[in-house]
């Protein structure tokens, strides 16, 4: 339900006004008071709904942040800031590595397809599906668009989400040459 609230304002919304709009007509059908007063308050709702789910920023909403955070870092190879949410320290140095090779000309976030909350982990852990593309420069390219489906694992330390692995690969298919190696 604090999902639905958070992240579903319009959805909370026709819920609201169905029930207002069917305490009204009840109201008229009835004559009753207490329906009119009662189809007010959840008239009355639908503002404070949308008010909520502004300010309410759900985990799910704090990662999708952080990723954008990212890519915007990585397109302006700014390697430190992209890598200063990275938890894990052996994955830090593989990330830093891996930045190193490129010089980045785009980075953007395609379609973020799952961001799974694993419940009942402690700390708390998600799982993200993603598609980005880069347009990047090195190893003997210049300038070209790579399109990468990317696989990322947060943990929530103090407040807060880090990565703690990820897997870069083809959109389609397996691993290529270019792909994170497996651990």
């Amino acid at each position: 339900m604090e999902a639905m609230l958070a992240e579903q304002p319009l959805l909370v919304s026709v819920m609201l006004g169905v029930l207002a709009g069917g305490l009204i007509y009840g109201w008229l059908q009835t004559g009753k008071k207490a329906a009119a007063v009662a189809g007010l308050i959840f008239g009355l709702l639908i503002p404070v709904a949308w008010l909520v789910a502004s300010r309410w920023e759900t985990d799910r909403e704090q990662i999708e942040s952080l990723i954008y955070e990212i890519a915007d870092a990585v397109e302006r190879n700014d390697h430190e800031a992209a890598v200063k949410v990275i938890g894990d320290p052996k994955t830090k140095e593989q990330a830093r590595q891996e930045l190193s090779n490129w010089t980045f000309h785009l980075a953007a976030v395609n379609n973020i397809s799952r961001i799974d909350i694993i419940e009942g982990t402690y700390p708390q852990e998600a799982d993200v599906h993603m598609s980005v593309k880069v347009n990047v420069s090195g190893r003997g390219v210049r300038n070209v668009r790579v399109p990468r489906r990317l696989i990322l694992k947060f943990e929530e330390r103090d407040g807060g989400w880090v990565v703690t692995d990820y897997r870069h690969m083809p959109i389609v298919g397996g691993p290529d040459r270019y792909s994170t190696p497996a651990r």
